[in-house]
């Protein structure tokens, strides 16, 4: 049965009205992460092009470094050869999981998954670490240089994935980038991405310069308070600040290839918090103002109580006889998930101050690049 022209021409504009009104939205309106200038028709890692002068200097830079280890914002100064700082780790990585990995953005994880490399030990001490079995202890297998750059070539041949992820390496910076060199020899090809907490120190990112292709930095909190009593650092801030912005002079805004995979350039995360929306806004207003409004965004919504998060504090006695002997927790402030009005009002943040580019998960039933 044939339709009425009128009720053709309805569901016709009912069809076309996405198109309608993309064409009718507001010219300096951006919302296009896969079109120039931030589409690659290829690319080269960073590492392939350094030369042979450059990588023997950064060998020898990364030796001298394990005698001296200042290179996280730590300073602990000893002799990785010999003993171990705060990080725990010595000469060698010691590493908890190899694997393609698939809990990333979609632009780093793509259809094959992120190679992604797993250190155990960290240089901070959050108190609300959801990976703390890794991160808190020397859990997994030690790796020289050498043998974990065997690892990426077989994350490359064999898992053909699409970038070597290096999660959590700010207190391993010198054996990474060792690991790198030593891979570039046997044909690793496929970007690195260094996956940080983002207390990294400037010299640490000195090094890794022409290693690296995307940086993908977790800023966590603003506030000094909240720094000292949640990750246990006296100012992340301040640190976080300069690592960022050391970060986007290397390789700038997150760039991608006509697939829909990340290629190069800076992603930053950020775990919303209970009650921390305030230095959330604070976060967003640098990263528009003082690195680049073009930054690609990841506003993380699911934080849960975990590590010493909600553990029970020891009995104290209180005055009132009712509350006597009663139960506290620690960080009672941070024992709740996140609500949908917070992790709303940090988005709303983010796009009062002009970022634009956000990782939203699609709005079709397609794969999400």
């Amino acid at each position: 049965m044939m339709l009425s022209s009128s009720r053709l021409r309805v569901g016709s504009r009912a069809a076309l009205q996405p198109l309608i009104n993309f064409i009718q939205r507001p010219r300096d309106h951006r919302s296009l992460h896969l079109a120039p200038p931030f589409l690659l028709e290829d690319y080269t890692p960073r590492y392939q092009l350094l030369s042979e002068v450059d990588a023997s200097k950064k060998r020898s830079l990364a030796y001298a470094h394990l005698r001296n280890c200042n290179l996280c914002p730590r300073l602990c100064g000893v002799n990785r050869y010999e003993t171990t700082g705060m990080c725990l780790i010595g000469q060698d990585v010691k590493v908890n999981v190899i694997a393609p990995h698939f809990g990333e953005e979609p632009c780093i994880q793509g259809h094959n998954g992120s190679g992604s490399v797993f250190f155990s030990g960290c240089n901070l001490r959050c108190t609300f670490c959801q990976n703390h079995d890794i991160a808190h202890q020397r859990n997994g297998f030690d790796l020289t240089p050498e043998a974990l750059a065997q690892w990426y070539i077989k994350l490359q041949d064999v898992g053909h994935v699409h970038n070597i992820n290096l999660t959590t390496p700010e207190h391993v910076v010198p054996q990474v980038a060792l690991s790198i060199l030593a891979a570039r020899d046997l044909g690793l090809k496929i970007p690195i991405v260094y996956n940080t907490s983002a207390f990294d120190s400037l010299a640490s990112l000195e090094l890794m310069d022409g290693l690296v292709d995307i940086y993908l930095p977790d800023f966590k909190v603003w506030n000094k308070a909240t720094s000292q009593r949640l990750l246990k650092a006296d100012d992340y801030a301040s640190t976080a600040t300069e690592s960022v912005k050391a970060m986007h002079a290397q390789v700038g805004d997150l760039c991608f290839t006509g697939d829909g995979i990340a290629k190069r350039g800076v992603l930053v995360r950020h775990l919303v918090m209970p009650g921390k929306e305030a230095e959330a806004e604070e976060i967003m207003k640098f990263l528009a103002e003082n690195v680049s409004r073009d930054i690609f965004v990841n506003i993380m919504e699911q934080y849960r109580p975990d590590a010493h998060v909600g553990k029970p504090k020891k009995r104290v006695k209180k005055e009132n006889s009712e509350q006597e002997g009663q139960e506290e927790v620690r960080y009672a402030e941070i024992n709740r998930p996140v609500t949908k009005d917070e992790v709303s009002a940090v988005r709303k943040a983010a796009e009062a101050v002009g970022l634009w580019r956000f990782c939203d998960p699609p709005r079709h039933d397609g794969f999400a690049l």
